[in-house]
């Protein structure tokens, strides 16, 4: 069955990710005061594959050379892209989280933002955020007192005790963080949520409109969420986070970097012993020194260690208040 190849077209994407100064940063564009991930086409004459293709984007874009890529996920939802709506063809985005070392400025036009700027409900390493009594709660709790029917709470309910956990709650669980991205959307509490839906009535969107974080063009903000847990979920499983350490480093500034994925402050003393006991790491005999205090052991990622066990990680994150 023949198609019309200009229903549907492929863009290729990709969230960016360094650790600086204990700050997790994400590449962003700024384009026509909206700000989006990278993204551009694929262009089948062009690329050998969308790996290439999106690899091929990112050095044109930012001037970056890519340490470690994976696929992330392919978004093809109804009415995403402004083309669709005013009529144009639907936009499928194949998706690639990528993790570097923000050893260069990126190139014109583009530039590292924190991503809690974008998702500060996830940052928990300061104690429970702001945003979550002061906004989403009470926004939430009237979003819930709008359902039409008992099922319907009830199901509201299950969505916010799962994803923010109950009233004041003290933790939350850290790899969710798409599940609550896609409620704030229903629940109205994103720009996004009335930007979307009045510009598929054709109406513009009022001023001071409900929104929590930075929006982004599209649904870029649902992908940058989704890429987030995806790395807090590799945290158990996989050493991603020595992607964005230099070859030597302390103790603390692997506790540092995982702390900055993970959203939330690691015990000191099990950190360091979890590192010790899964033998991820091993002292390479020089020390650094780090302020006043005394000098720092210096060590190494034993990447030997990916061939000895199935599982590396440093154990799944929770969001935990003081």
């Amino acid at each position: 069955m023949s198609r019309n190849p200009a229903d549907t077209v492929v863009d290729l994407m990709g969230v960016i990710v360094t650790v600086t100064d204990e700050v997790p940063r994400v590449l962003v564009v700024d384009r026509d005061d909206e700000l989006s991930l990278p993204n551009g086409p694929f262009v089948p004459a062009r690329h050998a594959n969308p790996e290439d293709g999106f690899r091929q984007l990112i050095e044109a874009q930012a001037g970056l050379d890519l340490y470690y890529v994976e696929q992330l996920y392919t978004f093809g939802n109804r009415f995403r892209t402004i083309d669709e709506i005013a009529g144009g063809p639907r936009t499928l985005s194949v998706a690639y989280v990528a993790l570097t070392r923000e050893d260069e400025a990126p190139l014109e036009g583009t530039r590292w933002a924190d991503w809690y700027e974008f998702l500060p409900w996830e940052d928990w390493r300061g104690g429970r955020p702001l945003e979550l009594d002061s906004l989403i709660a009470p926004r939430l709790a009237k979003w819930r007192a709008t359902a039409r029917t008992p099922a319907a709470r009830r199901n509201r309910d299950e969505r916010i005790n799962v994803t923010f956990g109950n009233s004041g709650a003290a933790e939350m669980d850290a790899v969710l963080t798409l599940e609550r991205l896609e409620l704030l959307y229903d629940a109205g509490i994103l720009l996004e949520s009335g930007r979307d839906q009045r510009a598929i009535d054709g109406k513009p969107v009022p001023k001071g409109a409900a929104n929590v974080g930075i929006p982004m063009i599209s649904d870029h903000r649902r992908v940058l969420a989704t890429a987030l847990g995806r790395i807090r979920g590799k945290l158990a499983y996989r050493p991603v986070v020595f992607e964005l350490l230099p070859g030597e480093f302390t103790l603390l500034q692997l506790q540092q970097v995982a702390e900055a994925l993970s959203g939330t402050l690691l015990h000191k003393q099990n950190f360091r012993r979890l590192v010790m006991n899964a033998d991820l790491v091993e002292p390479i005999g020089r020390t650094t020194a780090i302020g006043r205090g005394r000098p720092a052991e210096l060590f190494r990622f034993r990447r030997e260690v990916l061939g000895e066990k199935l599982t590396v990680g440093l154990a799944r994150p929770t969001l935990r208040g003081e």
